[in-house]
């Protein structure tokens, strides 16, 4: 494929997907047909000169135009979606997430030197799914496994955030892997890490919160955590 020939378009162009616009639909109006990734990751492979696992691509350096949207959405539990429909291959998985980019305008896009497209993710595009502990108190440092194989040391460059969220105060933790992307923690590694905080006065308030990598990470104040016991 000629170096300036936008990767997305020589998915579409291709035998199968020839009639289709962005959003999946037939230009015929008769609506979308049953497909997979496969020819979409092989797309991407091309554009990035190579195929298999790979390391995630420097695409906070690259300021392509923006050429629509995708149907494919990455729902809460890292299961990614294509046309409505699971990607069952692992391969093609880790190939999309390492051309993956969340702009600062909240939007996340699969991205190639030549082109950007946008799409769905239900809220995080990454899923913490292991943690290692070494050290304690002010040594103690985390490490996290994302559902991608990243890996990643909570600290100043890798920060953890936690949200409250629902009817049932769902506490929430996110550690930022890598550009504005973020991993969401399980459910069982949520408890893990609830299980390492501790009281830290924070700006005269005492605050429940996690130490990793000499940086402490505020969940919420004391007070509140009581009255939610």
């Amino acid at each position: 494929m000629a170096a300036d020939k936008p990767v997305w378009n020589d998915y579409f162009e291709s035998e199968q997907y020839s009639t289709r616009n962005w959003d999946g639909k037939m230009t015929d109006g008769t609506g979308p047909s049953t497909g997979d990734a496969s020819g979409l990751a092989s797309a991407i492979a091309r554009q990035l000169e190579g195929s298999g696992k790979r390391a995630p691509a420097p695409v906070e350096k690259w300021d392509p135009p923006f050429c629509g949207d995708l149907d494919m959405e990455i729902r809460r539990d890292g299961t990614w979606f294509y046309q409505g429909t699971p990607i069952g291959r692992a391969a093609l998985v880790h190939l999309f997430s390492t051309v993956l980019r969340k702009d600062d305008n909240g939007e996340t896009y699969l991205v190639t030197p030549v082109e950007k497209v946008r799409i769905r993710v239900e809220d995080a595009p990454f899923v913490a799914v292991a943690m290692t502990v070494s050290g304690k108190g002010e040594e103690q440092l985390l490490s996290v496994r994302t559902n991608m194989g990243d890996v990643v040391e909570i600290g100043a460059g890798h920060r953890l955030r936690f949200e409250v969220s629902g009817e049932n105060a769902e506490l929430k933790p996110y550690v930022r892997v890598r550009g504005r992307l973020e991993a969401l923690f399980s459910r069982a590694l949520t408890y893990d890490l609830v299980a390492l905080g501790e009281e830290v006065e924070i700006d005269g308030t005492a605050m429940f919160a996690v130490r990793s990598a000499g940086e402490v990470f505020p969940v919420m104040d004391m007070a509140k955590l009581e009255k939610a016991l």
